[in-house]
């Protein structure tokens, strides 16, 4: 892949907290215009990976082009404009209705000191739609559910309408019907708008069914690289998660997915007992690029 086809590119990234190395010399190209999902154990430095792209965790080696420029050539301001990260846990603002936060995310077009203009209030009105809050407008953020709460930080990060999007488990706190409602959502938007999403999932089927490329980390380095059809195949999930893993296809649309490649374990063991002491193929481990 090429600079000028990379939405976003990292080289030699090394990056950690105080004495502890999460992401060591990793290199990675995101497609523009793809969706691309970061699978990987815990703590294997997902969100870590996500924040350092977005220019909220400083890098300790390498460098992280946005666009082909590097992440260090923006502004706050400017790179907003350039891309919105929705992380994992935020902090629930106390006072402010649904509506008042999604407009957050038109910071970057003026800040706040100005009014809003009708393309902000139009941008809030679509995002709103998008993440079914449209009816939850007026109420207090401080008053929704988990999974509400959830959607309408998401609805802040589409209003920002930056071309890359990057998402940190974005179902967390979501029932299964509210799950596929947003991944729908933000797959529909890929699809009419070519935006470029990257989100970190940890239910490997449903990173298969909405992503067009997935990246497999494990201990802080890229494992491997391509598309679903490829990263679903055993000797890729052994490699990342230390599990065996068998490939199926999907009985209605023949998707690739994927399940454990046992049972229920005998009385008083456990599968996940020595998982990371298996052998793995040494083809899979030096960051295959499929």
């Amino acid at each position: 892949m090429t600079r000028s086809t990379a939405a976003l590119a990292a080289r030699g990234l090394t990056v950690g907290y105080r004495d502890h190395v999460v992401i060591d010399g990793l290199n990675l190209s995101i497609a523009a215009g793809r969706v691309t999902a970061l699978c990987g154990p815990n703590g294997c430095g997902k969100s870590t990976l996500l924040r350092t792209l977005a220019g909220l965790q400083p890098a300790r080696a390498g460098q992280v082009d946005v666009n082909g420029k590097p992440l260090a050539s923006f502004r706050r301001r400017t790179l907003a404009r350039e891309l919105t990260m929705l992380a994992q846990f935020n902090q629930i603002p106390s006072g402010l209705t649904v509506r008042e936060l999604v407009a957050y995310g038109r910071y970057a077009y003026g800040g706040f000191l100005r009014g809003l203009s009708r393309a902000d209030h139009a941008a809030i009105d679509e995002a709103l739609d998008t993440s079914g809050l449209a009816g939850d407008a007026e109420r207090d953020v401080g008053a929704l559910s988990g999974g509400e709460r959830q959607r309408a930080w998401i609805a802040m990060a589409l209003a920002q309408q930056a071309p890359i999007v990057l998402l940190d488990e974005p179902t967390t706190y979501l029932d299964i019907h509210h799950q596929l409602d947003i991944l729908d959502a933000l797959r529909a938007l890929n699809r009419a708008r070519g935006l470029t999403i990257v989100w970190v999932l940890h239910d490997l089927n449903q990173a298969a069914a909405y992503s067009d490329d997935i990246v497999l980390m494990r201990a802080g380095r890229l494992v491997a690289q391509g598309s679903p059809d490829a990263m679903l195949e055993p000797a890729c999930l052994r490699a990342a998660f230390g599990v065996d893993m068998l490939k199926l296809a999907h009985p209605q649309t023949g998707a690739p997915m994927c399940v454990p490649a046992y049972g229920p374990p005998p009385s008083g063991a456990s599968h996940a007992a020595g998982t990371f002491d298996r052998a793995v193929d040494p083809a899979v481990d030096r960051n295959l690029a499929v």
